[in-house]
């Protein structure tokens, strides 16, 4: 039975640098498993920029594995779609190779967060199925957990190269949330004073019943 898997990424980058930062991913400390990266096809239509990729990468396999996987490489397609007028950027990617013992289709649209203006949210979904008769289910519960673990990997190398492409943008962002905190411990005092007044007055007029 094929397994689902979703996340849910916010990147402090805006869409425009997190859009730019796509094509630029490869290499990174995390990524020594991507082997190649290819442009095998690239045209505009309607304004927006359609792009195929070929990448080959290898993973480590288990000793079970062994048994249906030969090869310790793979070649991966990564489909993308890009629409600067609306701020989103929609990839798929599937393997090539090995697609009858395991198959992982992924799709990640990224676009900007409504929730948090200026900030890039990525939604990740993939599908892992495997049609080995008898092991389907050990496969792709492997499959599984390996994605899961793979895509924190990603993500970390994604921020890894972002922060070298937008230092500025990095260290602005750090002084943003050290103003914005002390702005909120601030109105905390203010708060946490106020009510200590208020709370002060009545025990004082208890105190001295005949001062107005």
């Amino acid at each position: 039975m094929p397994k689902f898997f979703s996340d849910t990424i916010i990147f402090n980058y805006n869409w425009d640098q997190v859009a730019q930062g796509f094509w630029r991913r490869y290499p990174n400390p995390n990524s020594k498993h991507v082997l190649t990266e290819d442009t095998v096809q690239r045209e505009v239509k309607s304004g927006r920029l359609f792009t195929k990729r070929l990448l080959s990468k290898t993973n480590s396999i288990p000793k079970w594995a062994e048994r249906f996987i030969t090869a310790r490489h793979v070649n991966i397609v990564e489909e993308s779609m890009v629409d600067p007028k609306n701020k989103v950027l929609v990839t798929y990617t599937r393997n090539l190779g090995y697609a009858k013992v395991m198959s992982i289709t992924e799709k990640v649209i990224y676009k900007e967060s409504e929730e948090y203006p200026g900030k890039t949210v990525a939604l990740r979904s993939a599908w892992i199925d495997s049609q080995v008769r008898g092991f389907s289910r050990a496969i792709c519960a492997f499959g599984y957990e390996r994605f899961k673990k793979n895509c924190t990997k990603m993500v970390g190398g994604f921020n890894h190269v972002l922060s070298n492409l937008y230092p500025h943008h990095n260290l602005l962002h750090s002084t943003q949330m050290t103003v914005t905190a002390a702005v909120k411990l601030k109105d905390a005092a203010k708060n946490a004073s106020e009510i200590a007044k208020s709370k002060a007055v009545p025990i004082y007029a208890s105190l001295h019943p005949n001062q107005s």
